[in-house]
């Protein structure tokens, strides 16, 4: 099983999918980074050489950020937009969809589960 940047690739893909479990790389970065090493894309992870691995491993470290670094600079841009009150950041802040999207209806996902009204008391009258 190959391992990169810090990620176990799933031995039964093809390395050109492999790698997009890697956060940061998707299919167009992954198809790069294979030309870069110089390793064919329908290759499975398994059937990958350590020499391969290795070449892919150096590729990824020198021109690609992924996972940790990647994590943290995405973290702290929405801190930044959160701090300096724009209005990007105030919808991160609010846990609304930040690009435009409408909210009237959707957006599910960002406001989470729709907030049932719950029944108060019967009023007694007197």
């Amino acid at each position: 099983m190959a391992r990169i940047a810090g990620v176990d690739l799933p031995p039964n893909k093809q390395i050109k999918i492999g790698l997009t479990y890697v956060y940061g790389i998707g299919r167009a970065k992954a198809k790069k980074i294979l030309g870069r090493a110089e390793v064919a894309g329908s290759v499975k992870v398994k059937d990958l050489s350590e020499d391969d691995a290795r070449k892919i491993r150096q590729v990824i470290q020198d021109e690609v950020r992924v996972e940790g670094d990647l994590r943290k600079e995405v973290t702290q841009n929405i801190k930044r937009l959160i701090e300096i009150g724009s209005y990007r950041g105030m919808r991160h802040r609010r846990g609304l969809p930040a690009r435009g999207q409408r909210t009237h209806t959707n957006a599910r996902t960002r406001k989470g589960p729709r907030r049932m009204a719950v029944a108060g008391r019967k009023k007694v009258k007197k």
